[in-house]
């Protein structure tokens, strides 16, 4: 999870596939923020749920090129906030990683290898997924079509994120609730538990792949509604 400085910020905290997320009163504004490899178009199920149900909901785009700049990214839109938050991640944008304080995400994500083998470096040090195994290894249970555009339009990360300590993790303060996708290929579900049960997050399992938030947006967004209403 990339934003934990700025978690801080949030009154509630969801972590999807994982999935982040922080929680407090009668909250009706929700952030979402995206993950490695993708962007904030991907939330659009999601957003579109939780705007029929009356939240007012903003996505962060973060540029993926420091840990420094994408929490600056977050904090940015949490600012804008008229009120209690939820905010909520997905995998690297929140909280399918839920790193301890000076713990950086790439020695957590080699305790508990994924299934995937398909990132590789750039020439200029930031980190891609091959086209052709993105479908499999990142969207399987998306139409394929969906799937190989996603991996054309993929948002590249800058390599050292994952050496980058993290400091003050916000699921030491903010009640926090997790989704884990149990045919994640890219990060391993056991990790995913494993965190969660340190964070003594709320846990939800949902069958489907690291994309949860896109393939199964109502059980995704079911769960942020949950994080919102146990705050009142």
């Amino acid at each position: 999870m990339i934003r934990f400085r700025t978690l801080l910020a949030a009154t509630s905290l969801v972590i999807l596939p994982g999935i982040a997320i922080a929680t407090p009163a009668s909250i009706r504004n929700v952030v979402l923020v995206h993950g490695a490899f993708a962007d904030g178009s991907g939330w659009q199920p999601v957003a579109d749920i939780l705007r029929k149900d009356g939240y007012t909901v903003s996505v962060v785009q973060e540029p993926e090129t420091s840990l420094e700049d994408d929490v600056t990214a977050t904090t940015r839109i949490l600012d804008r906030q008229s009120g209690p938050t939820v905010l909520v991640g997905h995998s690297y944008g929140g909280a399918d990683f839920a790193p301890d304080e000076g713990e950086p995400l790439g020695k957590l994500a080699s305790s508990t290898p994924s299934a995937a083998t398909s990132i590789a470096p750039t020439a200029d040090g930031y980190l891609m997924i091959d086209p052709s195994k993105f479908p499999t290894d990142f969207a399987p249970d998306l139409p394929l079509s969906q799937a190989r555009f996603m991996a054309i339009s993929q948002v590249p990360i800058n390599s050292k994120i994952f050496g980058t300590p993290i400091t003050s993790p916000a699921w030491k303060t903010k009640p926090s609730y997790a989704v884990v996708a149990t045919d994640d290929r890219m990060i391993n579900p056991d990790l995913e538990r494993s965190m969660y049960a340190r964070a003594h997050a709320k846990v939800t399992e949902i069958k489907a792949s690291h994309v949860v938030f896109i393939s199964q947006p109502k059980a995704v967004a079911a769960v942020i509604e949950q994080a919102a209403r146990s705050s009142k």
